[in-house]
């Protein structure tokens, strides 16, 4: 593995996989985004972890790292960031969607299994980024990365216990718990989008049914209407919010949190309908004394979140910007 450097010696390199959008960039300490490069995650219609669409989902992803790291310059940021000091990047953050497991000798790297991304199935992500790319590679769940981002420079600054959501293509969640990130066996704690909240609903990508994942992500919403998630009606949005505040709620219940930081694309999309229902349902259910009162909240990094969330598992890879 390449040798680590000092979390001072620059800017990191940030990569978020999702089920509709790659995204890369090169993000700052302060959360500062020096460069960004989007491209579409690409439709598969084969046997889930076919080698062949596996390697393209790779290559894609590494080109996209390449392209954002060029677009930032050769040794830091561009011209309009000209006050930040001109440094490489020290390490390559990444946010992907799961569950992960541990592989390797050591267990220290992690392989990828998202469900809402077929071609990879136990891929070896972690491991193949540093081979690519010769750079410490730090790699987490895209909705823990996002509790670090929020922790760091959002709306849970300062805050020591919360969870942090991930309401997009998939739903996926973080826990921070006495100011520590919980990671559980295989890394895969704080994993919301797999509580139930409707006992025998729809049948989720997991086996299971009802899971929050199967109700209200994007592409639940897209299945269940035949139309994009973006296009649902005012009535679905307050269906989807309730149904958040119902598993924040069990989770405020559980772990005794009074805060929870909702982010993604159908969040933020669906705004103040989506937010005051869930309030309202977390209001309803949490009732004991220690959870009664617990508050949720669109995140305060909005889109920008991800990134940042995954250039903060690139610091953490360093050594710094987790919290422990």
């Amino acid at each position: 593995m390449p040798e680590r450097r000092s979390p001072a010696a620059g800017p990191v390199a940030a990569l978020d996989i999702g089920g509709t959008k790659i995204e890369a960039g090169v993000v700052d300490h302060t959360g500062c985004i020096l460069s960004r490069v989007r491209v579409g995650t690409p439709r598969f219609a084969g046997t889930p972890g076919d080698p062949h669409a596996a390697e393209e989902l790779f290559e894609l992803c590494v080109d996209t790292v390449r392209r954002a790291i060029s677009a930032a310059g050769p040794c830091g940021p561009p011209a309009a960031c000209a006050d930040h000091p001109p440094r490489p990047v020290a390490a390559l953050g990444v946010g992907c969607g799961g569950p992960m497991s541990r592989t390797g000798a050591s267990g220290e790297l992690l392989g990828v299994s998202p469900l809402n991304i077929p071609q990879w199935r136990g891929f070896p992500l972690a491991e193949r980024l540093v081979d690519e790319l010769a750079l410490p590679v730090g790699l987490d769940n895209d909705a823990k990365a996002l509790a670090l981002a929020e922790g760091a420079h959002g709306a849970a600054v300062g805050v020591q216990n919360y969870l942090a959501m991930v309401v997009s293509t998939g739903v996926g969640g973080g826990i921070v718990l006495d100011g520590r990130l919980l990671d559980g066996r295989a890394t895969n704690a704080g994993h919301i989008g797999h509580v139930v909240v409707v006992p025998d609903g729809r049948r989720c990508a997991c086996g299971a049914r009802g899971c929050l994942e199967a109700e209200v992500s994007g592409s639940a919403i897209e299945a269940a209407t035949g139309a994009p998630a973006r296009e649902a009606g005012s009535g679905l949005r307050r269906r989807c919010g309730r149904l958040v505040g119902r598993a924040v709620a069990s989770v405020c219940n559980l772990l005794d949190l009074d805060l929870a930081v909702v982010s993604g694309s159908v969040a933020i999309g669906y705004g103040r309908p989506f937010i005051d229902s869930a309030q309202e349902e977390l209001d309803r259910l949490a009732r004991l004394e220690y959870s009664s009162g617990a508050r949720i909240r669109l995140g305060g990094l909005g889109p920008d979140g991800p990134l940042v969330g995954a250039a903060r598992v690139g610091f953490a890879a360093l050594g710094a910007g987790r919290p422990a």
